[in-house]
């Protein structure tokens, strides 16, 4: 089932005017059956978010034959700053040293209607250099919207059209839009050409406790939060919130022993959390109902994040106000109004206590 948005035609009252059909102002429901074209569609008959998997999963690779060989200049990435799951591979590409191999463009901020001839609405470009502060034109197809570019790879494509987008220029064509593996390529497949090379996000003997960090983290935390926020009721509301708070309790335990969450050196597993925990009392806790603990209640968590926050390149990942701007201008369902509240503005540049923790 996927829900789009039109504009009404009446507000409807009862014969005995205290029974009163509301519809919201330039908002109306219509519903179709056809497969989910983002992640605020994805809401199953019990009322629960559930997240579909993503589809282009093609790998650059240093194999010798490799289809999706590592050449500097030939890939290029497509994100939100607002999508924690783009943000990820962003992160990879600035601590890396990657962005003179893989160049980025980044989409406008709030979701906007991606084809005349239906109704979706998604991520799209700006039509000028001077449009929007922080989003591009596609340099590379002229595309209007991202959902061009998943048409241009693939023209019978009928499933979501999201970022991160890793686009070949050399085949035109999406190499791949899953971030987990975006990044575990950016981490090892580039390190020719990688100004930091050094730096291994995913090492040998940490990659059983990574993989197992990640796995609860995304389910009660990174997906969590969205659980929350797009349930359609209360019980997998209810369910969601408390699956989450026990992970981010686990979370300040683990923190109150080491630097990061898989020990005193930083990996995958903290980029992953990091960008949900740098969204969370700016949005989570507001538009998704995260409210029962604030990540500023947690010391350890709290101060982990502007550990993370103030590596060199992790700062210019984040854009608060593209941030806030997507999640609460553009989910109709959530949050109808289109309100973005103003604070509470985190100086998270500000002094932390981690280094305790260093050798």
């Amino acid at each position: 089932m996927i829900c789009v948005f039109t504009k009404p035609h009446l507000l409807a009252l009862g014969p005995n005017k205290n029974n009163i059909s509301f519809i919201l102002p330039q908002l109306s429901l219509k519903c179709n059956l056809q497969m989910a074209r983002s992640a605020i569609d994805e809401t199953s008959d019990t009322g629960a978010f559930k997240r579909t998997a993503s589809t282009f999963r093609n790998f650059i690779s240093k194999e010798p034959n490799s289809q999706f060989p590592p050449e500097s200049g030939r890939y290029h990435l497509y994100v939100s700053y607002a999508c924690p799951w783009a943000s990820r591979c962003l992160a990879y590409l600035k601590i890396k040293g990657l962005e003179k191999a893989i160049a980025f463009t980044s989409v406008k901020p709030i979701w906007e209607r991606t084809k005349e001839s239906d109704e979706h609405m998604g991520w799209v470009f700006p039509a000028s250099e001077t449009e929007e502060a922080g989003a591009e034109p596609d340099p590379l197809n002229g595309a209007r919207s991202i959902r061009e570019l998943y048409e241009l790879a693939s023209t019978n494509y009928a499933g979501k059209y999201t970022v991160p987008v890793l686009w070949d220029k050399k085949l035109k064509t999406i190499v791949n839009n899953e971030s987990s593996e975006i990044i575990r390529m950016f981490n090892t497949e580039f390190n020719d050409i990688a100004e930091n090379a050094a730096l291994d996000l995913y090492p040998s003997q940490l990659q059983a406790q990574i993989d197992e960090t990640n796995e609860w983290v995304y389910d009660g935390i990174n997906n969590g939060v969205y659980k929350c926020g797009f349930a359609r009721k209360q019980g997998p509301y209810e369910e969601a919130a408390i699956q989450l708070y026990e992970a981010l309790d686990k979370c300040e335990e683990i923190l109150g022993r080491q630097r990061y969450i898989c020990g005193n050196t930083l990996s995958e597993a903290d980029i992953k959390l990091f960008v949900t925990l740098i969204r969370f009392d700016e949005v989570y806790a507001v538009h998704f109902k995260c409210n029962k603990k604030l990540l500023r209640d947690y010391p350890n968590m709290f101060n982990y994040t502007k550990d993370i926050f103030q590596i060199p390149g992790m700062s210019s990942t984040v854009n608060m106000q593209h941030i806030k701007r997507h999640y609460y201008g553009s989910h109709p369902t959530v949050n109808p109004f289109g309100i973005i509240p103003l604070g509470p503005d985190i100086d998270y540049s500000s002094p932390h206590d981690r280094n305790r923790f260093s050798s």
